[in-house]
């Protein structure tokens, strides 16, 4: 009895090291997620790192509920408990990192007192940045929403607009297309990370910019339970936060990606 205790006892701790020398597979966006990790592996050249670069279609939490990822830094609260729903699984936050503010853009106007009457604006199609872009439509004075509790868990929609005196069209398309539908929209609301790797600059080119403060679209560093407290999970977590990084984003994003250090008020 005592032998097959010790052998199970050994089996354990040899799983345990094996799985701490292995790589840590992290599903990111290519920018600035990939890039913030690529920075992670030079200041830390002890973490083994195998950063996958997402592809538009791929579900970053699906590769993590199946196991083929051990992580995945791509996306922000709201969206991370709509797929929980959606995958019926349960992840774990290993890390807030930092905040991408989501932006309106435009090939066509030079300011947003410039939409035409009847002008179409493109949004985000999936539920959390619909509902995100429309209230950013209400902060720069486009539209007005229903009475509506922000800080609760609801999602507004397009039929939440109470008051629309411009008219405009609300145009939902993929978040990843979003950039490319400038040229036939009057206006698009374009995620953070896909207006850096379109070439736009959000602090400089953007006609309306989300508030970084008390924003809670911080993105995240994402884990299952069961490796929340993996060693290379927490180390590349504590990596993440590090003074060193947040330095790297405003130094290399100049405004466009915002430490979460840099939005926390007493």
């Amino acid at each position: 009895m005592k032998k097959s205790l010790y052998s199970l006892a050994a089996l354990t701790l040899f799983i345990a090291q094996s799985l701490q020398a292995a790589p840590l597979r992290v599903a990111a966006d290519p920018v600035p997620h990939a890039e913030i990790l690529e920075y992670v592996q030079k200041i830390d050249p002890k973490l083994d790192l195998k950063v996958i670069e997402l592809n538009g279609g791929i579900n970053a939490n699906e590769l993590l509920a199946s196991g083929d990822v051990d992580a995945n830094y791509f996306q922000h609260l709201p969206y991370l408990q709509e797929q929980e729903k959606a995958l019926g699984k349960t992840f774990s936050v290993a890390a807030s990192v930092h905040i991408e503010p989501l932006g309106i853009y435009s090939h066509r106007i030079k300011a947003l007192s410039a939409l035409p009457q009847g002008a179409s604006v493109a949004v985000p199609n999936n539920a959390t940045n619909l509902s995100r872009a429309l209230w950013l439509l209400q902060d720069k004075g486009v539209i007005k929403l229903k009475a509506q509790n922000r800080a609760n868990s609801a999602l507004v929609t397009p039929k939440d607009i109470a008051d629309n005196p411009k008219q405009i069209k609300i145009v939902e398309i993929e978040s990843p297309q979003l950039p490319r539908s400038l040229d036939d929209v009057d206006a698009a609301i374009i995620n953070g990370n896909y207006a850096l790797e379109a070439g736009l600059t959000p602090a400089k080119d953007a006609l309306g910019l989300e508030s970084a403060e008390h924003n809670p679209y911080a993105n995240l560093l994402v884990t299952t339970p069961q490796l929340l407290k993996d060693p290379r999970v927490q180390q590349l977590a504590k990596d993440l936060t590090s003074p060193q990084v947040a330095d790297f984003i405003r130094q290399r994003y100049n405004g466009s990606v915002i430490p979460v250090a840099d939005n926390k008020h007493d």
